[in-house]
């Protein structure tokens, strides 16, 4: 049985703010089967953007850049894709060093 997409966020938000990381739901989806995009702000004018992509070598779900760059451009290709998909999420997370712990168990599967 997968996990509703509504309680990943609310359990990736606990995590982040375990770890003293701001992180804020800019885009509220569908809360059962929305698809779900992380916006990484380093807070010096960068960014990117991560979506969970199939990876077809493996059969894995891996989180993967889909921009990255100047702030503006990031936030153009999530404003991009919620035009495709009214129920997309996004939250973006603010921390200077770049953690997003989407690597971490848990997260990154």
């Amino acid at each position: 049985m997968r996990l509703t997409t509504r309680f990943w966020i609310d359990a990736y938000l606990t995590r982040l703010r375990l770890y003293d990381i701001p992180a804020f739901v800019t885009a509220h989806g569908d809360d059962t089967a929305g698809a779900v995009l992380i916006k990484m702000n380093t807070l010096d004018g960068q960014g990117a953007l991560y979506e969970r992509r199939f990876d077809l070598m493996t059969g894995d779900r891996r989180w993967m850049v889909l921009a990255e760059g100047d702030e503006a451009e990031v936030d153009a290709a999530a404003r991009r894709q919620q035009g495709y998909d009214p129920d997309l999420w996004v939250v973006e997370v603010e921390d200077r060093q770049g953690r997003h712990l989407l690597d971490e168990p848990g997260l990154s599967d």
